[in-house]
C-alpha cells in the first residue's frame, strides 16, 4: 500500500466493504465530525469537573466517572454500529472518536494519579491507578454485553 492509500481511520479493515465506506468522501468531513464532537466531549467531561472538584490527595471521582462511563458507552457504540446495524458514514468517528475520545480522559489520570502520589496520598493513588484500568475494561466489556443482549445479537466467534 502506498503512503497517499493508508485509512484515515487505521482500525478500518479495508478488505471490509462496510468499513472501506467510512473512508469516502474525503477528510475534510471526517476530521469535522471528530472536532465537533471531541468539543461536545470535552465540554460535558469538564462541567462534571468543575461540579465535582476534588482536592490533589482525593479521589478524582469526576474523573473516575467519565472514564468509566465513557468505557462502557464505547463498548455499547462498537456493538450497535459493528454488529447491530450499519451506521452512515461518521457516526463512529464523530460519536467514537470525538465526543467518547473528548469526553474521556486518560491523560488526567495519569496527571491525578501523581498529583495525589506528589501530595502524600500514595494509597490513593495507587487505587485509583488500579482502580481505573480494571474498572474501565469491565465497562467496555459490560457496555458490549448489555448492548448485545438488548439487541438479541450473539456474540460471534471467530474459528481459530
Amino acid at each position: 500500500m502506498r503512503p497517499d492509500q493508508s485509512p484515515t481511520d487505521p482500525d478500518v479493515d479495508l478488505g471490509v466493504a462496510r468499513q472501506r465506506a467510512e473512508l469516502r468522501g474525503g477528510t475534510a468531513s471526517l476530521l469535522a465530525a471528530i472536532a465537533v464532537g471531541g468539543a461536545v466531549g470535552a465540554v460535558v467531561r469538564h462541567g462534571l469537573a468543575v461540579v465535582f472538584p476534588h482536592p490533589p490527595s482525593g479521589f478524582p471521582w469526576a474523573t473516575f466517572a467519565v472514564n468509566v462511563s465513557g468505557c462502557l458507552l464505547i463498548g455499547v457504540l462498537m456493538v450497535l454500529i459493528t454488529e447491530v446495524w450499519a451506521a452512515p458514514r461518521l457516526v463512529r468517528p464523530f460519536l467514537g472518536v470525538g465526543v467518547l475520545g473528548g469526553y474521556t480522559t486518560f491523560s488526567t489520570y495519569a496527571v491525578e494519579v501523581q498529583q495525589a502520589v506528589a501530595a502524600g496520598a500514595a494509597r490513593t493513588g495507587l487505587l485509583y491507578l488500579a482502580g481505573t484500568l480494571v474498572a474501565a475494561l469491565l465497562a467496555v466489556s459490560l457496555g458490549m454485553t448489555l448492548a448485545r443482549r438488548a439487541t438479541g445479537v450473539r456474540r460471534h466467534r471467530s474459528a481459530g
